[in-house]
């Protein structure tokens, strides 16, 4: 029995002892990591660690006890994963002061929005951008060099309402520097960068500052990280990313664009109608260089194997660089005789799927061409870094290949269904126009993406980026449920909001009696079934008349507004302020001298409900281009067709309001304030370019005449003039000419309704004169 107890206090004593060496091992382990992982937040809170950097595996060689001094930071390259769709493995960063590499290659910080970016510069409702002014001329007197593309990017952004020229307001920089190329051979490439950084007076680090490049790296060997500089804190837009250099939810990876590439608008889609199914000449299709030697040559040196000069067409040259005849093998003769017999363009037009190679870099200019030719691109570019690729849902618009399993490919593109097919050629369309057909819409995407990234800023869920008319026309400050945009209707099969309120802009202001156009135009509104309330937007210099000179409305409330609300926003343009008054979705808006009866109001209106995305009314006008002058044309004649509808009779939802006010250039709305005109041209093209739709013309009395072809202040010869060289400008601004010619007329006896039974439903509409 004793033997028995002494034996469990033997045993007890022996687990105390392991207990206390365990703690006391532990517990010195725990202030060695301590140690390591030391960050002084008390001096620099934006060292905190990333949050994909919460698993770290050490070797014993990366980092001992000894060789942390007591009040080191840590200057460690942590090994992580993060995976995405390709299942790649991101690098290491190097976090801390110093980073090993040489000058073309610099190991870019890790950085997280929350450690690398000061969110107090920002705000919400203004997203504001300043660009470097800039560099003094050098010793020579020449100016610093700045390439075509890289000046694009800053005129697109000085002319956009992102723009400041207050740095104390700003929240992003935009350096002054041309950073696109940083291809040493290249002759864009701009030298003594790191120094000139240093000299931009808020440099900080590259903190709040973003920094575009499209090439980075140089020959033999084109390192993705030879930027020649050290980025600090900043954000990259760069091309060509790959999973293992892109800092997830920080920096944005954008597309590779040619010098030629327009500033803003851009050419349309080439793809005129949707044939279901797509018969094409050509299943797969890539004509382009192939490199010999050094990188990017082994998947293009392979593509003749898929080749069969039928439904394949994958054909390559040798013919690049001033040595290719040094370097060619034995297929180049033959590969140069195939490649001269396709036409890059009727390939381009003639074929379902598109081959996107990598080339020296992961991206490549075949991605946007094939993009806009609907051509479907077929990625062959291991753990490339799509175009804005954390919005835009690339599944919906292309297909993924890998570049070690090449001769997949065929079969992969033969097993799409044709159902498919035609919804990835659709979709490619959408991407183009919304987002890259032009700089500026890549830049201002860039942003949008950044601003979303805002803690109080509403997102846009993955519906409104990935379908027309895209994030950009999308402000969600205007609302925060997709119900309220005219253009989510359809798509959630919902209808719009009941009732109309009516806004009629006054800028003569005749005076008011009952046999004047705007008391019996007051007199047939208040008669309508579907009014909720009148505006009267009073622009004029003559005093509003009392209220006892207005007809009766009833119940009906009539506000009367006096005057600019805003004293930097041009007079003739407050008809189309977002005034808080409005409260229906539709807006009915009228001119003084609109001559209209009830029946076409109400007439109208149920047209609209039915086209809530559009513009909807009576009077009609028509864009046409003039060769003798090489211009647009505007013309008010009665013609087959038709582009434009007055303002001054029609229907629109009220979220064009709040674009007009908010999202146009102010180029454009200067124009309308220089000229005091044009404000109805304008709204027009704003909604044709968010619908890449016509306008909705209804049918109007026989004796109906609208105010430009009958007597009128409005109609005089230098008014129309006026308004063809407002045409011009807008055009010119928007980049293209967004207008689309419509031959529909919508006339009340056929209208939706059973001809034998309700062909009187609207009888005032047919009395000539009533």
């Amino acid at each position: 029995m004793r033997k028995m107890q002494a034996k469990k206090r033997y045993i007890l004593v022996i687990i105390c002892c392991a207990f206390l060496v365990y703690c006391y091992l532990g517990g010195y382990r725990l202030k060695w990591l301590q140690k390591v992982f030391r960050i002084r937040v008390h001096k620099n809170p934006d060292t905190l660690p990333c949050y994909h950097q919460l698993h770290y595996q050490y070797k014993s060689s990366d980092v001992t006890e000894d060789s942390l001094a007591p009040d080191d930071d840590l200057h460690v390259s942590p090994t992580y994963e993060f995976r995405n769709r390709n299942s790649a493995v991101l690098p290491s960063f190097h976090v801390g002061g110093s980073r090993g590499g040489t000058s073309n290659d610099v190991a870019v910080e890790a950085c997280r929005m929350e450690t690398c970016f000061d969110f107090s510069k920002c705000d919400n409702k203004n997203f504001l951008v300043y660009v470097y002014p800039p560099e003094p001329l050098n010793s020579l007197g020449a100016p610093p060099p700045i390439s075509q593309n890289y000046q694009k990017i800053i005129s697109a952004i000085q002319e956009s309402r992102y723009y400041t020229t207050d740095p104390e307001q700003a929240c992003l920089f935009v350096l002054g520097i041309d950073t696109l190329d940083r291809d040493s051979l290249s002759e864009d490439f701009v030298r003594n960068v790191p120094s000139r950084l240093q000299r931009l007076p808020y440099w900080n680090n590259g903190r709040n500052h973003i920094i575009f490049n499209l090439y980075s790296g140089t020959w033999p060997d084109y390192n993705e990280n030879g930027l020649g500089f050290d980025p600090g804190q900043a954000i990259l837009a760069k091309a060509s990313m790959s999973v293992q250099s892109l800092r997830p939810g920080f920096d944005v990876s954008i597309p590779l664009f040619h010098k030629q590439f327009p500033l803003r608008g851009g050419n349309t889609g080439f793809v005129l109608t949707n044939n279901f199914p797509a018969n094409k000449k050509y299943l797969l299709a890539f004509k382009g260089k192939r490199y010999v030697h050094g990188i990017g040559s082994e998947t293009r040196n392979s593509l003749f194997h898929l080749h069969n000069a039928r439904d394949l067409v994958l054909v390559t040259t040798c013919k690049h660089g001033k040595s290719w005849r040094d370097l060619q093998d034995a297929r180049c003769d033959e590969d140069n005789r195939e490649y001269d017999r396709y036409d890059y363009e009727t390939l381009l037009q003639n074929s379902t799927f598109c081959l996107v190679p990598r080339g020296r870099r992961l991206g490549s200019f075949r991605f946007l061409e094939a993009l806009q030719a609907g051509c479907i691109p077929v990625l062959l570019s291991n753990s490339w870094v799509l175009p804005f690729q954390s919005k835009i849902d690339w599944k919906q618009a292309a297909i993924w290949a890998d570049e070690r399993l090449l001769l997949q490919v065929p079969d992969i593109v033969r097993s799409i269904s044709v159902s498919r097919i035609l919804a990835l050629r659709q979709q490619t369309q959408v991407l183009w126009e919304r987002y890259f057909s032009s700089i500026e819409k890549i830049v201002f995407t860039t942003f949008e993406i950044i601003r979303e990234r805002l803690p109080d800023y509403p997102h846009r869920n993955g519906l409104i980026w990935n379908s027309s008319p895209g994030a950009l026309l999308t402000i969600p400050t205007f609302s925060d449920t997709p119900r309220r945009f005219p253009f989510q209707l359809d798509t959630l099969g919902i209808a719009p909001g009941l009732n109309y309120t009516a806004v009629i802009f006054v800028q003569i202001g005749m005076q008011l009696t009952p046999n004047t156009a705007l008391y019996k135009l007051v007199k047939s509104i208040t008669k309508s079934q579907f009014v909720d309330k009148i505006l009267i937007l009073w622009a004029s210099d003559r005093a509003v008349p009392s209220r006892k000179r207005w007809p009766s409305t009833g119940h009906i409330s009539l506000q009367i507004i006096s005057g600019s609300t805003s004293e930097d926003r041009p007079s003739i343009s407050q008809r189309f302020y977002p005034h808080e008054h409005i409260e229906t979705d539709a807006v009915l808006s009228l001119d003084e001298d609109a001559i209209l009866n009830t029946d076409e109001l109400d007439f109208a209106y149920q047209v609209w409900r039915d086209f809530p995305d559009r513009i909807v009314g009576y009077p009609a006008r028509a864009h046409f281009w003039d060769d003798s002058k090489n211009a647009w044309g505007y013309t008010s004649k009665w013609t087959n067709y038709y582009s434009i509808v007055l303002t001054g009779a029609a229907f629109y939802h009220r979220y064009y309001n709040y674009l007009y006010t908010n999202w146009l250039s102010y180029l454009l709305l200067k124009t309308v304030e220089q000229s005091s005109n044009c404000e109805d041209i304008l709204m027009n093209l704003l909604v044709s370019h968010v619908t890449r739709k016509p306008p909705v013309k209804v049918t109007q009395r026989k004796g109906y005449k609208d105010r430009e072809s009958g007597r009128s202040p409005w109609n005089d010869p230098d008014h129309f003039i006026q308004r063809q060289s407002c045409l011009n400008t807008f055009a010119a601004v928007f980049g293209y000419m967004p207008l689309l010619r419509s031959n529909l007329r919508l006339d009340p006896v056929l209208y939706r309704d059973s001809v034998s039974n309700l062909r009187k439903k609207y009888r005032q509409i047919e009395l000539v004169g009533s």
